[in-house]
């Protein structure tokens, strides 16, 4: 009899333990790994040994700033090569290839080998955010952990989960995006037995971050009125502008990094030569180094001036698209936000003085476009809304931020078919789940699709007697397998055509010889979930069904067949157009395929 399914169980409580610790131990390493990054900018731009995180905007290097990216790109070319690939790029692809493929087991050695990657990376002038590689390391922290635990797959991939959105939490104070971003980019599922430990992971690691850098917002701004309506329908249509911005990103990106492919060098020395345009860059533009949360904030309050914004939009784009095509360790979430967010200001800024009655607030706009670059990019179309919300504090900004988000991510659907997230482990051949849909099987009973007119034997007759029946070839005759009932009618077992045509046989055994052990039955309570699962484990093609109130008496049997066949609503129901109408009291259904 197959298991009934069960949304929790006690399982989850020993899980959800191991992720509130898992929650604290990658606050702990969220808040080394910016004193990291932070030493290594301080010993690179000025000198001084400090932990304290800074910008390398205020450097007076001069022309040797071009080195130091560079510098940093042949240190982690050398990590990448005699450590593992695996530390190049940002890290979240990564992570959901070994969830898609490989069980969700991350190789230890990623643990320490990307966050120091990622700090000299970064802390040499690299253009990226610490979280990219906070939340890579935090997931692999729970693979690792789950990999010295007697757990499930499910259970392993729900820790790795766990680590990443953890890590998120804890750098931007941001937990119901972090658990929005492990359902939409790890998990790819909405399950209470996975949702629960990634909520406990991030609640705590949100906990630790409010006693180490306390609770105000990660991006203080002014703040916004509520919107009016030219207003929304203005951001909305700012976000479907955003959301070509995106593709148009994100296949630049991809393009770079092709480009990088055919140059006639070691993959190896890759980074420094992205790290040399970024020296450049940064020498012209000195707010394109380093992580650049400060400029984010900059933007949302509206203190960088027009031409400044503009130039920061377009080079720090520049920027980080050189570096993350050649495959250095970093991130995307900051150079998205800060692109997004300048972007948002100066097209804010030029509607507030060319269209007043519009009523843009150059702040909302900048943080609507802040969220929707992100929206269309990585298509984590919650995620970015909630994240722009958790992390200002902006209750009036929600519905822009709905709208907006909703349009690019619409624009960038039709557009592009994979993301900034999905694409390079697609180019490797993994199928990336992008809708999550509800088991339709776990929709029906066991009753609903069974076959009821069950042709079955009886277990005094002979072989031979059925031999002869299966000659007359009759249309009753042509099943794979056939319930044996006593005199009783209570079924005894299943036997199959293969067992009937054994030469070893004899014409005269009885056909309940042949049944060796008790039949495999489902209830017709059961679902067709379950009812396939147990199929599954008990390879078999057919399960009898039997009456919920006596356990052995057969009311039917279901086959693989009644399962596909099963389907056949759902298809319906998504591809069938369909118009119904009401004509003088008269109902008239009118359906046809677009077919």
């Amino acid at each position: 009899m197959p298991r009934q399914f069960r949304p929790l169980d006690g399982r989850v409580l020993w899980i959800g333990f191991v992720a509130m610790l898992l929650g604290g131990v990658v606050a702990v390493v969220a808040k080394v790994l910016t004193g990291l990054i932070g030493l290594i900018t301080n010993l690179s731009f000025y000198g001084h040994w400090s932990f304290d995180f800074s910008s390398p905007a205020g450097n007076h290097l001069g022309k040797w700033v071009i080195v130091i990216p560079a510098i940093g790109g042949v240190i982690v070319g050398i990590m990448a090569r005699w450590g593992s690939r695996a530390i190049r790029g940002h890290g979240i692809p990564e992570a959901m290839e070994q969830v898609l493929l490989n069980e969700s087991r991350i190789p230890p050695r990623i643990t320490w080998l990307k966050p120091v990657s990622s700090a000299i990376a970064i802390g040499s002038g690299g253009p990226f955010g610490a979280e990219g590689p906070i939340i890579a390391t935090g997931g692999a922290l729970g693979s690792l952990i789950a990999q010295l635990m007697h757990v499930t797959a499910d259970e392993r991939k729900t820790l790795l989960a766990a680590g990443a959105a953890a890590g998120m939490a804890a750098v931007f104070s941001a937990p119901i995006s972090a658990v929005l971003l492990a359902i939409e980019l790890l998990l790819f599922e909405r399950r209470a037995r996975s949702l629960i430990p990634v909520a406990l992971a991030t609640a705590v690691a949100t906990g630790f971050r409010y006693v180490l850098e306390g609770n105000a917002p990660m991006f203080a701004m002014p703040a916004v009125a509520t919107p009016t309506l030219p207003a929304i329908a203005t951001y909305i249509v700012l976000g479907l502008i955003v959301g070509v911005v995106s593709v148009g990103v994100t296949h630049v990106t991809y393009a770079v990094e092709d480009y990088f492919e055919k140059l006639p060098v070691h993959w190896m020395w890759w980074p420094a030569l992205g790290g040399l345009v970024v020296g450049v860059i940064g020498y012209f533009m000195p707010l394109t180094l380093g992580v650049g949360y400060t400029n984010i904030t900059a933007a949302l309050a509206g203190q960088i001036g027009l031409s400044a914004m503009l130039a920061l939009c377009v080079l720090k784009w520049l920027s980080w698209t050189v570096a993350l095509g050649s495959g250095t360790s970093g991130g995307t979430l900051a150079p998205l936000f800060t692109i997004g967010s300048t972007m948002g200001g100066v097209m804010g800024i030029l509607l507030a003085a060319h269209a007043p009655w519009l009523q843009v607030d150059p702040h909302m706009a900048a943080l609507v476009c802040m969220a929707a670059i992100f929206a269309g990019a990585s298509r984590a179309f919650l995620t970015s809304v909630v994240f722009a919300f958790e992390t200002t504090q902006q209750p009036h900004g929600l519905l822009p931020l709905l709208g907006a988000c909703a349009a690019s991510y619409l624009v960038s659907g039709l557009m592009m078919r994979n993301t900034i997230m999905t694409e390079k482990i697609v180019r490797r051949g993994v199928r990336v789940p992008s809708d999550y849909a509800a088991d339709y099987l776990d929709q029906i009973f066991v009753r609903d699709a069974c076959s009821r007119n069950v042709v079955s034997l009886r277990a005094e007759q002979t072989i031979g007697q059925v031999r002869q029946w299966l000659a007359s070839d009759g249309a009753s005759t042509k099943h794979q397998g056939f319930p044996v009932l006593d005199a009783d009618d209570q079924v005894l077992g299943v036997v199959t055509r293969r067992q009937l045509y054994d030469a070893s046989l004899a014409d005269a055994a009885k056909m309940r010889s042949l049944v060796h052990r008790a039949p495999l039955v489902v209830r017709e309570d059961h679902t067709l979930r379950e009812a396939a699962d147990h199929m599954v484990e008990s390879e078999v093609g057919r399960l009898v069904v039997v009456s919920m109130s006596s356990p052995h008496r057969m009311v039917g049997i279901i086959t693989r067949g009644d399962l596909l066949a099963a389907h056949a609503r759902r298809l319906r129901e998504a591809r069938q157009l369909s118009r119904h109408l009401d004509l003088g009291g008269k109902r008239r259904d009118e359906a046809y395929s677009p077919d």
